[in-house]
Protein backbone atom coordinates (compact mmCIF):
# COMPACT_ATOMS: atom_id res chain seq x y z
CA UNK A 1 0.00 0.00 0.00
CA UNK A 2 1.23 3.47 -0.81
CA UNK A 3 0.22 4.70 2.63
CA UNK A 4 2.98 2.48 4.07
CA UNK A 5 5.65 3.74 1.66
CA UNK A 6 7.79 6.82 2.00
CA UNK A 7 7.48 9.70 -0.43
CA UNK A 8 10.09 12.28 -1.31
CA UNK A 9 10.32 15.46 -3.38
CA UNK A 10 12.22 15.27 -6.65
CA UNK A 11 13.36 18.73 -7.70
CA UNK A 12 14.35 19.76 -11.24
CA UNK A 13 17.56 21.64 -12.05
CA UNK A 14 18.63 23.12 -15.36
CA UNK A 15 22.25 23.11 -14.12
CA UNK A 16 22.99 20.25 -11.73
CA UNK A 17 26.43 21.56 -10.73
CA UNK A 18 24.96 24.98 -9.88
CA UNK A 19 22.18 23.36 -7.86
CA UNK A 20 24.66 21.15 -5.99
CA UNK A 21 26.78 24.20 -5.10
CA UNK A 22 23.72 26.26 -4.05
CA UNK A 23 22.28 23.54 -1.80
CA UNK A 24 25.70 23.18 -0.14
CA UNK A 25 26.39 26.90 0.32
CA UNK A 26 22.88 28.12 1.16
CA UNK A 27 21.20 25.16 2.90
CA UNK A 28 24.18 23.15 4.14
CA UNK A 29 23.36 19.96 2.22
CA UNK A 30 25.81 17.58 0.56
CA UNK A 31 24.49 14.72 -1.54
CA UNK A 32 24.45 11.31 0.10
CA UNK A 33 24.80 9.77 -3.35
CA UNK A 34 25.00 10.72 -7.00
CA UNK A 35 23.26 8.16 -9.19
CA UNK A 36 22.89 8.48 -12.98
CA UNK A 37 22.86 12.29 -12.97
CA UNK A 38 20.63 12.53 -9.89
CA UNK A 39 21.71 14.04 -6.58
CA UNK A 40 20.29 12.18 -3.57
CA UNK A 41 20.08 14.07 -0.26
CA UNK A 42 19.16 12.97 3.27
CA UNK A 43 17.09 15.36 5.35
CA UNK A 44 16.07 14.19 8.80
CA UNK A 45 14.29 10.87 8.34
CA UNK A 46 13.43 11.66 4.71
CA UNK A 47 15.20 12.32 1.45
CA UNK A 48 14.94 14.43 -1.68
CA UNK A 49 16.53 14.25 -5.09
CA UNK A 50 17.60 16.80 -7.68
CA UNK A 51 17.80 15.85 -11.34
CA UNK A 52 18.75 17.77 -14.47
CA UNK A 53 16.05 18.81 -16.94
CA UNK A 54 15.36 21.74 -19.24
CA UNK A 55 11.93 22.28 -17.60
CA UNK A 56 13.43 23.32 -14.24
CA UNK A 57 11.96 26.40 -12.61
CA UNK A 58 8.70 26.35 -14.56
CA UNK A 59 6.40 25.24 -11.72
CA UNK A 60 4.71 28.06 -9.81
CA UNK A 61 3.87 25.96 -6.75
CA UNK A 62 5.69 24.98 -3.57
CA UNK A 63 7.84 21.96 -4.43
CA UNK A 64 9.04 21.00 -0.94
CA UNK A 65 8.51 22.05 2.67
CA UNK A 66 10.75 21.51 5.66
CA UNK A 67 8.81 21.37 8.94
CA UNK A 68 10.99 23.08 11.53
CA UNK A 69 10.81 23.61 15.29
CA UNK A 70 11.74 27.30 15.23
CA UNK A 71 10.94 29.15 11.99
CA UNK A 72 12.54 32.43 13.09
CA UNK A 73 15.83 30.73 13.99
CA UNK A 74 15.95 28.80 10.70
CA UNK A 75 15.14 31.92 8.68
CA UNK A 76 17.87 33.90 10.45
CA UNK A 77 20.41 31.17 9.71
CA UNK A 78 19.41 30.94 6.05
CA UNK A 79 19.34 34.72 5.63
CA UNK A 80 22.87 34.72 7.00
CA UNK A 81 23.80 32.41 4.12
CA UNK A 82 22.16 34.71 1.56
CA UNK A 83 18.74 33.07 1.17
CA UNK A 84 16.06 35.62 0.28
CA UNK A 85 12.51 34.96 1.50
CA UNK A 86 9.56 35.84 -0.69
CA UNK A 87 6.80 38.27 0.28
CA UNK A 88 3.22 37.77 -0.89
CA UNK A 89 0.14 39.98 -0.83
CA UNK A 90 -2.65 37.98 -2.48
CA UNK A 91 -6.11 38.78 -1.10
CA UNK A 92 -6.27 37.45 2.46
CA UNK A 93 -2.88 35.77 2.09
CA UNK A 94 -0.09 38.11 3.16
CA UNK A 95 3.41 37.71 4.49
CA UNK A 96 5.16 40.07 6.89
CA UNK A 97 8.95 40.04 6.65
CA UNK A 98 8.64 36.82 4.64
CA UNK A 99 6.35 35.02 7.11
CA UNK A 100 2.71 34.00 6.74
CA UNK A 101 1.10 33.26 10.11
CA UNK A 102 -2.16 31.42 10.82
CA UNK A 103 -3.28 32.30 14.35
CA UNK A 104 -6.12 29.73 14.20
CA UNK A 105 -3.68 26.82 13.87
CA UNK A 106 -0.68 28.51 15.52
CA UNK A 107 1.41 27.74 12.44
CA UNK A 108 3.57 29.88 10.21
CA UNK A 109 5.53 29.48 7.00
CA UNK A 110 8.07 31.20 4.75
CA UNK A 111 9.00 30.60 1.10
CA UNK A 112 12.21 31.02 -0.92
CA UNK A 113 13.56 30.10 -4.35
CA UNK A 114 16.50 27.82 -4.97
CA UNK A 115 19.11 28.41 -7.69
CA UNK A 116 16.88 26.64 -10.21
CA UNK A 117 13.69 28.62 -9.56
CA UNK A 118 12.00 25.94 -7.41
CA UNK A 119 9.80 27.31 -4.64
CA UNK A 120 10.77 25.81 -1.29
CA UNK A 121 9.33 26.50 2.14
CA UNK A 122 9.90 26.28 5.85
CA UNK A 123 6.89 25.68 8.08
CA UNK A 124 6.47 25.66 11.84
CA UNK A 125 3.50 23.61 13.01
CA UNK A 126 2.17 23.06 16.51
CA UNK A 127 2.76 19.58 17.93
CA UNK A 128 -0.95 18.73 17.41
CA UNK A 129 -0.47 18.97 13.60
CA UNK A 130 2.68 16.85 13.36
CA UNK A 131 2.79 13.18 12.50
Amino acid sequence: MLSESSIHPSLPASDLARAKAWYAAKLGFSPSKEVDGTLVYSSGSSMFTIYETSSAGTARNTAAIWVVEDLDREMAELRGRGVVFEDFDIGDFKTVNGVAADPETDSKAAWFLDSEGNTLALSQWPASMRI
